[in-house]
């Protein structure tokens, strides 16, 4: 019973100490297990980072290695590719060399050839010859017919003038004027007048007023006129189904005259005198006014003279267009002589009655 009262007396002190020592195991159990997760983090800690520093080393060789078998690779390439270059253009070189050795050989003998051309141009020198002594009987023959024509005309020209002036022939009466007293023997033009017969008038042709009418039609000079009118429609027949004109209009397209092209219609051999002429012509028609000039009237005599602006000059009359074309002041000269302008000469102009010859002579 002693014992069960001590236990009793003891209970509530037993539960403090079973508290104490309890806690104070939970705190020695909590104090080993972070300095076992310390450790363990420390220990974990270093062998992940040695296994990094290896990684890392492994790395770090085989990118060396993989970059020096790149650059080997690249190199052998880059090597293969600059033995190909030299490879190819040794053989262009070496192409060209005979190619060049060829065709050298092949134009010498072939295309210019030295012996052939000498005789072509041999040949053409001769030809030429020919070609000169041709062009010389030819212009010999030209002269000569020219002059023969002249005569002709000449001759032609005395026997109209013998004819036209047939009334200044002697008579038994009267001697003419080409056959005077005081000659030994009379003038050939009097010869000439004896045996001519006199020249006889011709009477004018009238033109018909309606020649024109059968000329110009086949010549179309005029174009033809077509009458417009409506004409009647005839009698039982039905206009033809479709899109067509009239009859008039159709002729009237069809027989339009001719309308040509500025080049066309410009002539080849001397269009400026032509387009000269006809600007005269057109000026001579439209001319400004109609009053008629009238030099020997007295219609002018009462109009008072203007004179032009060169001869009504402000400080008298000028002289130029009448003694001269350009001014000329000897006071402002710095020499004696007039300004001569050193130009050198034109070969165009330097050539002109040179480069032409006849028969091979320079004119």
């Amino acid at each position: 019973m002693a014992a069960l009262s001590q236990l009793q007396a003891r209970l509530s002190g037993l539960r403090e100490e079973y508290f104490l020592r309890n806690r104070s195991v939970d705190e020695d159990r909590k104090i080993k297990y972070k300095a076992a997760i310390k450790i363990q983090s420390w220990f974990r800690g270093c062998r992940v980072r040695a296994y990094l520093r290896y990684l890392n080393k492994s790395v770090i060789v085989i990118q060396k290695w993989w970059r020096g078998y790149q650059s080997r690779r690249y190199f052998r390439k880059m090597v293969k590719t600059a033995y190909f270059i030299m490879k190819m253009n040794f053989y262009n070189e070496m192409a060209v060399r005979i190619q060049k050795r060829w065709r050298g050989y092949y134009v010498r003998k072939y295309i210019h050839n030295y012996y052939a051309l000498k005789k072509y141009l041999e040949a053409i020198s001769v030809n030429n010859e020919i070609v000169r002594n041709e062009l010389q009987e030819y212009i010999e023959m030209k002269e000569n017919e020219k002059k023969r024509k002249d005569l002709e005309k000449k001759e032609k020209e005395k026997k109209y003038q013998a004819r036209k002036m047939h009334y200044l022939l002697s008579t038994e009466q009267i001697a003419g004027i080409y056959n005077s007293p005081f000659r030994e023997s009379p003038d050939p033009m009097e010869l000439l007048l004896r045996k001519s017969k006199p020249l006889s008038h011709r009477q004018q042709q009238m033109k018909s007023p309606f020649s024109y009418e059968l000329y110009d039609w086949p010549t179309c000079k005029r174009p033809p006129t077509f009458s417009t009118a409506q004409p009647l429609p005839p009698i039982g027949r039905q206009k033809p189904q479709g899109p067509f004109r009239d009859t008039a209009e159709v002729l009237q397209q069809r027989y339009k005259p001719l309308e040509p092209t500025l080049r066309v219609a410009a002539s080849i051999n001397s269009p400026l005198e032509k387009a000269r002429d006809e600007m005269k012509k057109e000026e001579w028609r439209n001319r400004i006014h109609d009053n008629e000039f009238l030099p020997f009237s007295s219609y002018h005599k009462s109009e008072k003279y203007d004179p032009s602006i060169h001869r009504s000059g402000k400080y008298g009359q000028e002289t130029y267009g009448i003694k001269h074309f350009r001014e000329v002041q000897p006071k402002k000269w710095i020499a004696d002589k007039d300004f001569q302008t050193v130009l050198p000469s034109i070969v165009l102009f330097e050539k002109f009655g040179k480069t032409y010859s006849r028969a091979g002579q320079i004119v």
